[in-house]
């Protein structure tokens, strides 16, 4: 019999899962957690805002496909990490959040004048996928195991286990089995049946215009190389939802990206039979119904989560299973195949597709001979995209900046990509372009952000430079809301907002910024920074990025009139309106 806190007993059981990394503000509640975690060759990495923990655990976790765990001190600290945690849950990134709560003499049953106290399990289970309290030592290895299990069930997203104060610091006299993973959850996920494999096969073979509409679950699952070539296989098109950018390389000629907006609603309308991956077919895919989709069309949904199939769109097929292995699946059964399909019909079809995404391209590119001052936003991601290497993590922060970013930085299979694509928050990039670079060391990570978006957690500067994390922060600098600036002159003004595109300034309603100079805020922690305001110096500033191989704040002025008018803006709008068709 041994003497062990509750805190060294969760740190031990979190190695045996092959945890590496811990993202979280110390504090005296989880002492006996934090302190044994170096002596289970565990990191403990600090950020200076619980809220940028969660994202950090999450984007870990989205690179590396391993479990991202997060942490937070009782009270203020859980809800501080409220937010982070909202949005991992809703990006899908598999998340373990532990949290401290007061001591158990204190807090329960419910006691009215409580210090620091709120019902935090209470909260986080309104949108995690579970939240359970400790309620005494001789729990804990049972209720992490739960935890741990729900990791791993179904489809990704946030886990939450609550443990008072006095469990986790106290020590007992205990004789604790530490299970190994596979004696208490699932190893392998989900496999499709020989009958579903079969009859996707056929499906698709019979189909005259198959498409494939890949969402993050085939991120999430590892399936890049496999969706090309089941792809390639069939010569099927390939879309994906927003989340699912970088499933297959933008440069592939069967992707339609998804900035091509009204080539990839032409694609989705021609397709006869569809195989949906990984994916919700929602709000952000037009609920996959018609007039962007075609209404008649044979639909195949693969998913982890038995509450997404057939959820959003009606379907002929439904398969509970790992996308990466389906896939693998599929392509044995495909194989009886010598050569890919080349029928004439569909080769003409897809041409004329392309076609339609090379005009697209063209007429998005003319923006790029702007080379006036202050910048045109499309040159910030075009040349960021030029300067870094091909699999450089990007994260892409901001309202027009996301937008501006997403359809001038062409993404491949090799660079994860990550953003708040289901959930839209601003502010969540510091905390995931550190937890991309921790992913994946000894190499840069771009993060492209606005500066309001910047404005929520600048102070994660110092973080960076404190842990060695090489992130480049491109921040372009309008001094406005910009989307919300947009939306009010349509609101207020809308002839003269279209004939001379942009109000006054006594006509918009607190839109407006002051002005914060990111790369002198940069120097002052530390970091290398840098102020440009045309392509030729940041050209250079980005060369100087890489160069010094640390944390690097890149202040990029942009014309604040041109940045509002962001491309696609029209069709956002109908993209968030229910469509009429079925």
């Amino acid at each position: 019999m041994v003497q062990m806190t509750g805190g060294e007993v969760i740190a031990k059981m979190l190695a045996k899962e092959g945890v590496d990394n811990v993202f979280g503000i110390i504090d005296g509640t989880y002492f006996g957690f934090y302190s044994n975690l170096q002596k289970h060759d565990i990191r403990l990495i600090s950020p200076r805002h619980e809220t940028s923990a969660a994202h950090m655990a999450g984007a870990y976790a989205r690179v590396t496909n391993k479990l991202g765990v997060c942490m937070a001190s009782n009270g203020p600290g859980v809800a501080n990490i409220l937010p982070g945690l909202v949005v991992e849950e809703a990006e899908g990134n598999r998340v373990l959040c532990i949290t401290s709560a007061r001591r158990t003499g204190i807090m329960y049953p419910d006691r009215g004048g409580t210090y620091q106290c709120f019902d935090q399990t209470g909260t986080i289970k309104q949108f995690a996928k579970w939240s359970e309290a400790v309620p005494s030592f001789d729990r804990i290895p049972e209720m992490l195991r739960m935890a741990l299990r729900k990791c791993y069930e179904g489809r990704p997203g946030v886990v939450h286990l609550d443990i008072p104060e006095n469990i986790l610091n106290g020590k007992q006299n205990c004789e604790i089995n530490f299970w190994e993973p596979s004696q208490y959850r699932m190893m392998e996920l989900p496999k499709a049946s020989d009958y579903q494999v079969k009859r996707t096969a056929e499906l698709l073979k019979a189909a005259n215009f198959p498409l494939i509409h890949a969402g993050s679950g085939v991120i999430h699952s590892g399936a890049k190389q496999e969706l090309t070539e089941v792809a390639t296989k069939l010569n099927a098109m390939v879309t994906t939802s927003w989340a699912g950018r970088g499933a297959m390389s933008e440069e592939h000629d069967l992707m339609m990206p998804m900035v091509h907006i009204e080539a990839n609603n032409n694609v989705r309308n021609e397709a006869d039979v569809v195989l949906i991956l990984g994916s919700r077919v929602g709000e952000t895919d037009w609920w996959g119904k018609a007039p962007y989709w075609n209404a008649q069309q044979t639909v195949i949904q693969v998913d982890l989560e038995p509450g997404i199939l057939g959820a959003n769109k009606p379907a002929e097929l439904l398969v509970q299973a790992d996308i990466k292995s389906f896939l693998a699946q599929l392509l044995l059964e495909l194989e009886t195949d010598v050569e890919p399909s080349m029928d004439t019909h569909r080769e003409q079809l897809i041409q004329k597709h392309l076609a339609t995404k090379k005009a697209h391209r063209k007429k998005l590119d003319e923006h790029l001979a702007d080379k006036n001052v202050p910048m045109n936003p499309a040159q910030i991601p075009y040349y960021a995209q030029k300067a870094f290497p091909k699999n450089t993590p990007l994260v892409i922060d901001g309202g027009n900046t996301a937008i501006w970013t997403n359809f001038y930085y062409q993404v491949n299979d090799e660079m994860p990509v990550l953003s708040t694509f289901k959930f839209g928050m601003l502010g969540a990039g510091p905390g995931q372009a550190m937890g991309a670079a921790v992913a994946r060391p000894g190499q840069p990570v771009v993060c492209i952000i606005g500066d309001g978006a910047m404005g929520f957690h600048p102070q994660e500067i110092e973080t960076a430079i404190r842990n060695n994390l090489h992130v480049v922060f491109i921040v372009l600098c309008d001094k406005q809301w910009g989307m919300v600036k947009m939306n009010q002159h349509f609101a207020l003004r809308p002839l003269k907002t279209m004939w001379k595109k942009t109000l006054d300034p006594h006509e918009s309603i607190n839109a407006d910024l002051g002005e914060i100079r990111f790369d002198l805020l940069a120097q002052a922690m530390g970091a290398h920074g840098e102020y440009v305001d045309n392509p030729a110096q940041l050209e250079q500033a980005l060369q100087k990025s890489i160069e010094v191989g640390k944390c690097t704040v890149i202040h990029a002025e942009v014309d604040p009139v041109k940045h509002m008018w962001a491309p696609g803006l029209r069709y956002f709008k109908d993209m968030h309106a229910e469509p009429k068709g079925k």
